[in-house]
């Protein structure tokens, strides 16, 4: 198995970018586990930063209609 440098969010629709960002703050606030709410900001840092949006309109566009 080759092992994987970049991981390519192409093919994810808004729904699952949206499952994982709140999946990823619900086990924090379940588990008291600081890595998975760090995980939930890098990543959606890194998508604000590529969609030139703040954190507020990225969310409110992936929970548009979902």
């Amino acid at each position: 198995m080759e092992l994987i440098d970049q991981v390519s969010i192409n093919a994810l629709s808004k729904r699952d970018l949206l499952l994982i960002i709140k999946a990823l703050e619900f086990t924090n606030e379940n588990t008291n586990l600081n890595d998975f709410i760090e995980l939930r900001n890098s990543i959606v840092k890194e998508l604000c930063f590529l969609t030139n949006t703040t954190e507020e309109v990225f969310i409110d566009y992936l929970e548009a209609n979902n």
